[in-house]
């Protein structure tokens, strides 16, 4: 069951207290700072318990598989900007640069009065992006959406610190297949950065854009980051680094699982893989059993047999092509009106505008 809930931070003697349940949107909007929770917070990893029901189909079926999503407790959170910060991760500096490079030109093109991000994280790259919308005048409003409650938090007091004319409404809130209903604006940038749709096995990749897309009004844009074909070494690299951060990133999500439901999962009994598969242009990350066993998950009454060798997919980052995301984009209501590309290629930024309703 959904629990909304909206806390109020403290920022510059904004003091006023929003009750628990109460989402009104113009209410929220009195105050510069709070913190809307469409997440059950009371959840160890703050993901919804209904969500669970994949879970039970994923580990069921012959080739085992976990969401994504539950990667992401405040402790995946911390190990994945430990991963943006490895040198084998290109993407993360490689995206920065660009971004540096263009956003004010964006911002400009777009002349957005809300920055809304999805999956914000620590809200580190968004920085340029603020920088140049508060550039245009008082009254700019930050909307990071993050299924991690902690990391989201600590992001939105610090941009309140550094950018005092910025209002900040945080949502904790799972976007599959599209983000929650957001606060009103003129119009809207929406940063979905990192090539995180790559993580989107199609059509829920298109499935989630086009629940955006209901979300968003002519005139609003999308501002995507994509990670382009390269070299296979490189791409490999970046996701099974030297250090061993991804590998324990990868079994966190047995972490996860063991405090959401209740389970047995000994994350020192599978190892991480990460390989390219050419057909489907991706990266695949799994988690491989060392040993036949089996793990219980009380909270579902399930148990679960591996065999030795046996892998439970947890992840897919798709890598594209122009012509790709363009297709993409247009199975989803966006038409692309600027396409950027860091210098040698390998990564790119692609600005689209709503064309129309899905």
């Amino acid at each position: 069951m959904l629990i909304p809930k909206v806390e109020n931070l403290k920022v510059q003697n904004l003091d006023a207290t929003i009750q628990p349940g109460r989402t009104s949107i113009p209410e929220i909007l009195q105050e510069r700072l709070q913190i809307e929770y469409l997440l059950n917070p009371d959840a160890p990893s703050a993901i919804d318990l209904n969500s669970a029901q994949d879970v039970i189909a994923g580990l069921s079926q012959s080739h085992k598989a976990l969401s994504p999503r539950y990667f992401y407790d405040d402790r995946g959170s911390e190990l994945f900007e430990a991963i943006c910060e490895l040198p084998e991760y290109y993407l993360t500096r490689t995206e920065t640069a660009l971004l540096a490079d263009i956003a004010g030109a964006v911002v400009a093109q777009v002349a957005p009065t809300q920055l809304v991000e999805l999956g914000s994280g620590a809200s580190r790259k968004t920085r340029l992006l603020l920088d140049a919308l508060v550039a245009r005048g008082p009254g700019a409003w930050y909307v990071p959406i993050d299924v991690s409650g902690g990391a989201l938090h600590a992001s939105a007091a610090r941009l309140r610190e550094a950018y005092p004319g910025l209002g900040v409404h945080g949502i904790v809130a799972d976007f599959e297949p599209g983000p929650p209903p957001l606060p009103p604006a003129a119009r809207r940038l929406v940063a979905y950065l990192g090539s995180s749709i790559g993580n989107f096995v199609p059509p829920a990749d298109a499935r989630l854009l086009r629940g955006l897309a209901a979300r968003l009004h002519a005139g609003d844009a999308l501002l995507l980051g994509v990670d382009l074909v390269k070299g296979e070494d490189v791409m490999r690299a970046a996701y099974d680094d030297a250090a061993g951060v991804t590998a324990e990133f990868n079994r966190n999500v047995l972490r996860v699982i063991n405090r959401l439901l209740d389970a047995d999962f000994d994350p020192a009994a599978f190892d991480h893989v990460a390989r390219w598969d050419a057909a489907t242009a991706s990266i695949e990350m799994h988690l491989r059993a060392r040993r036949a066993h089996r793990v219980h998950l009380a909270a579902l009454d399930l148990s679960v047999a591996f065999a030795a060798g046996e892998t439970i997919h947890t992840e897919t980052s798709r890598k594209f092509t122009r012509a790709s995301v363009t297709a993409l984009l247009a199975a989803s209501a966006f038409r692309l009106a600027r396409w950027d590309e860091a210098p040698g290629g390998g990564f790119a930024l692609a600005l689209a505008t709503l064309e129309g309703r899905p």
